[in-house]
């Protein structure tokens, strides 16, 4: 079993040498679906959603790994040559203020008007009311995630690993949403 696991690693950090952005992409998508299956049996759906998780799969696919992918670039090229505690700060505080608020919006945007399909108002609504708890424990959270991700992950693998910590606050989101569309 540990040489296929090895064997298997090895080639995803092939594919990810010759095909990075792909390779980002299919792996967010992979573990969004991941994180809904998760979400749906934690909530207590008995058959499984298969249209939700598949639109979620299509979320990380096209948006959460091709961001994710630029999005770490770019910061590599921001503090190019740049290392330490203090950037490695810079970097957190960067994302926490620029790209953490957004994705937090968009996902409660898609999630509502995709994935369940409502309405603009209802979705609205959903988002203001839930919106600042939401990015307010987003602060607690990703912050620690993020300095272990620029401090200790070299810069093919920071996708990676953002997506499967991912995967656990999507559940979170995943069921918030689902908690207030109820209250709804």
């Amino acid at each position: 079993m540990s040489d296929l696991i090895t064997d298997v690693w090895k080639k995803y950090l092939l594919q990810l040498q010759i095909h990075p952005l792909r390779t980002k992409a299919i792996t967010a998508g992979v573990l969004a679906g991941c994180s809904d299956f998760t979400a749906q049996k934690i909530s207590g759906i008995k058959k499984l959603q298969l249209k939700r998780l598949l639109l979620l799969m299509v979320y990380g696919f096209l948006y959460s790994g091709p961001v994710g992918h630029f999005f770490h670039k770019l910061m590599d090229k921001i503090f190019k040559g740049k290392q330490g505690n203090s950037t490695v700060g810079k970097k957190v505080l960067l994302e926490q203020l620029t790209i953490s608020p957004w994705n937090n919006m968009l996902f409660m945007m898609y999630y509502g008007l995709v994935v369940e399909g409502r309405s603009w108002p209802m979705v609205k609504s959903k988002v203001k009311k839930d919106y600042p708890t939401v990015q307010l424990t987003s602060w607690k959270f990703w912050p620690i995630v993020n300095w272990v991700n620029y401090q200790y992950m070299p810069l093919q693998l920071r996708v990676l690993f953002h997506s499967s910590i991912a995967s656990c606050w999507a559940i979170f989101l995943n069921l918030k949403a689902r908690s207030t569309i109820k209250n709804a």
